[in-house]
């Protein structure tokens, strides 16, 4: 298909030419006399390249190349100007505008068809270079939705063991993922932050894959040996995730999950804003869990239970922040349905 080249020009005889010029080489040409009749004429026709004088009766090429980029769809095509001037500032000012190369007059017919030829080849080298990469980001993107996706179904699948090696336990992992991901929603996270917290909250349990059975499903009180060997859970999760370097944030809820706000939890002590947010927002998240789930010794607590539990460990067990984000889910929760049913 020819290249089709509209030239834009109040004087007669330039069109003649430039026309003359350009359909002796095969090119499709379409001749305008303003830049008026450019901005009419570009709102139903987008040809490969325009041609456009600077000095013109009613608005000059310059307010008509403003004009013209503000139709929708113009944005990709190339405009050269036809000048008679010799003044450095009207180039400048041109590609300054917009234009990709500047014609001077009268037409040398070689100069001005090897100009026209030049900006066609350079405008379909960008687009196909702008093709190929859209089409590469495309593939990534998919390969990165997919490599996403098998991490999920993987954490997933992790968690979901982990879950099983308790009897009282089942869907705990998956319930304060979702705990967690509503804390941090309404805390102002938002994105990725709260698609990594899901994560965090999914495993923060992992260390338990290395306790015994016989110890987590123990329907009696645990002896000392016992009750060290579930505390033991936290470094042990960390040490199973630490090796997942493309996602280290996943090792902070495993470990740090049952520190305190006030720093007697463990395994580390930590205080206040020395435990990540993240664990913060995972500390409540998990308590309210194990207090609305069944255990081997009782059902779920009562709503005013669980609320009197957090109003009572507001500063000390729980960051006061997310404890009072709690407490608002816990007063929205009016048929008590955020819990193991």
């Amino acid at each position: 298909m020819a290249d089709w080249i509209t030239v834009v020009d109040d004087d007669a005889q330039n069109l003649r030419i430039a026309s003359h010029i350009l359909t002796s080489a095969g090119k499709r040409v379409s001749c305008l006399r303003s830049g008026e009749e450019l901005v009419s004429f570009a709102a139903a026709n987008k040809p490969d390249l325009i041609l456009l004088d600077v000095h013109m009766t009613g608005i000059d090429g310059f307010e008509t190349l403003t004009r013209f980029r503000e139709i929708p769809g113009t944005e990709r095509i190339p405009v050269i100007f036809l000048t008679a001037d010799e003044e450095a500032v009207t180039e400048t000012r041109g590609l300054a505008a917009g234009a990709m190369d500047f014609i001077k007059k009268p037409f040398v017919p070689e100069v001005l068809l090897q100009r026209v030829d030049n900006t066609l080849e350079l405008i379909r080298l960008q687009t196909d270079l702008t093709t190929e990469v859209e089409k590469k980001t495309a593939e990534l993107q998919a390969e990165h939705e997919k490599t996403e996706r098998l991490m999920m179904q993987i954490v997933m699948a992790l968690s979901s063991a982990v879950d099983e090696k308790d009897t009282y336990t089942n869907g705990h992992s998956t319930r304060v993922a979702h705990y967690s991901q509503e804390i941090a929603r309404r805390a102002g996270m938002t994105g990725k932050a709260l698609d990594d917290i899901f994560m965090i909250g999914l495993l923060h349990d992992v260390g338990k894959i290395g306790i015994q059975d016989s110890i987590i499903n123990k329907p009696a009180k645990l002896t000392e040996d016992e009750y060290l060997a579930i505390q033991n859970h936290p470094v042990m999760g960390a040490r199973i995730l630490r090796n997942i370097t493309e996602f280290p944030k996943l090792a902070i809820g495993a470990r740090w999950h049952h520190e305190r706000y006030d720093g007697s939890g463990y395994p580390d002590g930590l205080a206040g804003e020395e435990i990540p947010e993240e664990a913060r927002i995972i500390a409540v998240a998990d308590a309210y869990d194990a207090m609305s789930s069944r255990r081997s010794y009782r059902s779920p607590m009562p709503q005013e239970a669980i609320r009197a539990e957090f109003e009572r460990g507001r500063g000390s067990q729980f960051d006061p922040r997310f404890a009072d984000i709690m407490l608002q889910m816990i007063s929205e929760d009016t048929a008590y349905g955020m819990k193991e049913i």
